[in-house]
């Protein structure tokens, strides 16, 4: 009877990593080619006789490219000269760039278009890279009405977002984690992901964040739950699987001083929290988690810093949280009004400079970075507003 025991039992064992291996592989195949024949632009710099004069921060000059991005834009003051500049890349191992990296060109008349060829010749992958000076817009208050979204470009699987400009173009500042939900439920309908549309709002279209099953393969990862969020900041797919809050990048740089944090939502939990396990938690009502973040981007020593899942509200960086706390379940829109609540005086040299980044968070459950919340429970959220004291 032990020899039959030990044959099921190993007879199970193999059968459990056959599935996780399959699931691993499939994961694996969602890249746009295989690893050997990569044609991608890895980071971008941009070097100038003084670079105090041109960006306003040195750290502007280099940046990272996420495997997602296409469009390079390097932000610079507004009296920048761009009319003779010549990026510098780093590429995938192999591969080769045309125009040639480090070669000049005039960046006033808008973008200029490089093309990458992976290593074997085969695959090849377009940029645009733009150098875009910016002078500091006067206003009281920022806007955020979540009209303007689309479907992912690359293979239309999810929704992301846009938010309106000053100048009346199209910003990439808010970001979800969409992209990762489809390691897990590859099969997904658009409108099956956390974070969807809602084209009824409480004016005009609004944003839905839905805390949503990962199925088979995330009960095997233990993250058997995916929390709707929205953020301004950047999601980076390339580290989702082995360090999830690290994934998370939030805040963009932000040259006002923010005093309130507005907008208008709904929210219903789902009926069962669960724990990290999957267990139900008795007695216990999902929560949704709403608050935005104002912080110093570079450290003392001039490095750059930005948050993540993991100290988002504790970082040491930290001027400035506004934060309901709660957030009473209705379904009908409601309003909410929080205070900034400073910790430090900001600088105005470093405010002008883009010193600082501000951070917006939406979340379904507020504890779905540990995997933990009501499958089920839904924020809505709208006409969201910053008002600040001046901008420059």
């Amino acid at each position: 009877m032990k020899s039959i025991f030990h044959h099921r039992y190993m007879k199970s064992i193999a059968l459990a990593s056959i599935a996780i291996a399959l699931a691993l592989l499939n994961t694996a195949c969602f890249g746009e080619e295989p690893d050997f024949c990569e044609a991608d632009i890895e980071s971008a710099c941009l070097h100038v006789d003084d670079p105090e004069a041109f960006f306003y921060q040195n750290t502007d000059s280099f940046q990272t490219v996420l495997s997602t991005d296409t469009a390079i834009v390097f932000i610079v003051r507004g009296n920048a000269d761009i009319t003779s500049l010549s990026p510098v890349f780093t590429l995938s191992p192999g591969a080769s760039v045309t125009p040639a990296s480090g070669s000049t060109h005039d960046f006033s008349n808008g973008p200029v278009m490089y093309t990458v060829t992976s290593q074997d010749g085969h695959w090849t992958r377009r940029y645009s890279v733009s150098i875009v000076p910016t002078t500091h817009t006067v206003t009281d208050t920022v806007r955020y009405d979540f009209e303007h979204y689309e479907l992912e470009t690359a293979n239309q699987r999810y929704y992301t977002w846009h938010n309106l400009l000053a100048d009346g173009t199209l910003g990439n500042d808010w970001a979800t984690a969409n992209a990762g939900y489809r390691l897990s439920m590859s099969t997904a309908k658009p409108m099956d992901y956390p974070t969807t549309p809602l084209t009824q709002g409480y004016d005009g279209a609004a944003v839905c964040l839905k805390t949503s099953s990962t199925g088979p393969f995330g009960q095997m990862a233990n993250k058997r739950l995916a929390a709707g969020n929205m953020f301004l900041g950047t999601f980076d797919i390339q580290v989702a699987m082995s360090d999830h809050l690290h994934a998370t990048r939030f805040g963009i740089p932000f040259t006002g001083k923010p005093a309130r944090f507005t907008g208008y939502y709904t929210y219903e939990p789902g009926a069962t929290v669960q724990d990290f396990y999957g267990n139900p938690i008795a007695g216990r009502v999902d929560s949704a988690d709403v608050y935005a973040v104002f912080y110093r981007n570079h450290d003392a020593a001039g490095n750059e810093v930005v948050l993540y899942g993991d100290n988002v509200l504790s970082s040491s960086q930290i001027v400035a949280v506004a934060n309901m706390g709660y957030y009473k379940p209705t379904t009908t829109w409601t309003a909410w009004d929080a205070e900034f609540v400073y910790r430090e005086a900001v600088d105005e040299q470093l405010l002008a400079s883009r010193g600082y980044s501000l951070a917006i968070v939406f979340s379904s459950s507020r504890r779905g970075g540990d995997f933990v919340g009501a499958i089920g429970s839904r924020l809505c959220v709208d006409k969201v507003r910053l008002i600040c004291t001046h901008e420059e």
